[in-house]
């Protein structure tokens, strides 16, 4: 009984929190509420992953599909990381949130997501997962609609439509599976067998790469990325963070359960699935970059900057190999502490003097210049400049497309990877280069401090040091990830 409270109580107590935070009128109080629970579902959640390997039925819908939750490794890296993310940005979101109108609405929501996110990491099967899935785009929403102007509805809805398609060919391929597949829980290797699919290998094909392309769309793939710069920039900078450092992981973990749990990377490798969803990846990598490239809009620009990385992830997938793979799953880590720490540089330049152009940010170094350090370090991150945790990520991605054998894609891959990154430079260090040296015409005389309070800083600080320590010691992540790689592959 006391390992099922474990795995139940950081899905279910966010969600009361949220409810009691909503009703609570004083700010002080319900910031201290809201703190001490995103602490206390962080230790939850480490003592679930801990214990590791528990089952917990929630209930039966038929006798043979089950809701429930189960702990593996890929489940640990999940809730772990989405735990400690979304208690640095609702730390931050304190003093962020003093300039916004609605914040009790804001905490509502921000909670309730928290815990649907968890559900949907521990998920042990396929309806388990595309429960809590649905769940969280529904409870997301709200984060995109704050601000309920004209351009935020219109956001919304965007993000809206955009998910439920995706969801609807992921749902496509879950009948297919059920049908076809040896069951629905999550195996590594993959449930699919001769058997159990009788002649049926080519409709199962069409159904794992509609569940890929379908849950590609939270993780921004092409076609399908447009709600990602439309959303973020009318969000809230916490909620523009999380969306991008953790809410388009879960459009990852969808892919990584139907690929390597579900089909099994064997039944993909060296099909025209593989084929087909390495050059969307890469697509996705290049157009990214150079979207962002030109892109004046800061949070845009970072909007499109999401696009292009979180399809490294996908290209380290596709690879289906361990290399490509632990590169993905060290990507997943890299780029969440990256571009969350970026959106609240952002949030914070924006809250603190309301520039919201990159062109407007001429100096800004001078005026605040822990948050430029904190861009700053993060950006090298993002480019994969040594030692930060960018370059291991990257490398090993690199890696795992070089070793795909007498392909085109084992040139092509790195070679893509590599004009990302020489982009991803030239649109995140002007901000640095401009922001510090302003040049010999800036008016030095007019500037006036505007660094944030340390309620904003913390994060950002704890943010971009855990970018250099993870490149510096790597060690632990590179051997989970290939602890994980060895079961699956």
């Amino acid at each position: 009984m006391w390992q099922h409270i474990v795995l139940l109580l950081p899905v279910i107590l966010p969600i009361l929190e949220g409810l009691l935070a909503w009703k609570i009128e004083r700010r002080e109080t319900r910031n201290r509420l809201v703190g001490a629970s995103l602490v206390l579902n962080a230790l939850l959640v480490l003592l679930a992953v801990v214990r590791g390997g528990e089952e917990f039925v929630l209930w039966q819908i038929t006798e043979t599909v089950p809701v429930y939750f189960h702990v593996d490794g890929v489940a640990k890296l999940f809730a772990l990381l989405i735990s400690c993310m979304w208690a640095l940005v609702g730390i931050y979101s304190f003093e962020y949130m003093r300039h916004e109108e609605n914040e009790n609405r804001f905490y509502l929501f921000y909670m309730i997501s928290l815990g649907v996110l968890i559900g949907l990491s521990f998920s042990g099967n396929l309806v388990t997962m595309y429960m809590f899935y649905e769940l969280m785009t529904l409870m997301t929403l709200p984060l995109v609609l704050h601000e309920m102007t004209k351009e935020a509805v219109a956001a919304g809805i965007k993000y809206l439509l955009y998910s439920v398609f995706g969801a609807s060919m992921a749902l496509f391929g879950i009948f297919f599976f059920f049908r076809y597949g040896a069951g629905i829980a999550f195996t590594p290797g993959g449930v699919l067998t001769a058997e159990s699919m009788a002649g049926h290998e080519k409709l199962m094909q069409w159904a794992v790469f509609a569940m890929i392309v379908g849950f590609g769309v939270k993780a921004g793939m092409f076609p399908l990325h447009g709600w990602l710069p439309t959303a973020h920039p009318v969000a809230p900078a916490p909620a523009s963070a999380v969306l991008s450092g953790v809410i388009t992981k879960a459009g990852v973990l969808g892919v990584i359960r139907t690929v390597y749990y579900l089909a099994g990377a064997d039944f993909i490798r060296g099909t025209w699935i593989q084929t087909a969803w390495m050059a969307l990846a890469l697509c996705t990598v290049f157009m990214g970059s150079m979207l962002a490239y030109r892109e004046g809009l800061l949070k845009k620009r970072l909007a499109y900057s999401t696009v292009s990385q979180v399809s490294y992830i996908m290209t380290g997938l596709a690879t289906l190999n361990p290399m490509g793979f632990v590169g993905a799953l060290l990507h997943i880590v890299c780029h969440s502490v990256i571009k969350n720490t970026l959106f609240m540089s952002a949030g914070s330049i924006i809250c603190k003097t309301g520039k919201t152009r990159v062109d407007e940010l001429r100096g800004i170094g001078k005026q605040m210049p822990v948050v430029i350090w904190c861009f700053t370090i993060v950006s090298a991150a993002l480019i994969g400049i040594p030692p930060t945790c960018g370059f291991v990520s990257k490398w090993y991605l690199a890696g795992g497309a070089l070793n795909l054998g007498e392909t085109a894609f084992s040139w092509l891959a790195p070679c893509v990877l590599l004009v990302s990154a020489i982009l991803t430079a030239g649109y995140l260090l002007p901000v640095t280069i401009r922001g510090f040296f302003p040049g010999h015409d800036f008016d030095y005389a007019a500037l006036e401090k505007k660094e944030p309070g340390w309620v904003m800083l913390a994060p950002l600080i704890l943010l971009a040091a855990a970018a250099v320590l993870i490149g510096v010691f790597p060690g632990f992540f590179i051997s989970f990830g290939e602890r994980v790689a060895s079961l699956l592959m």
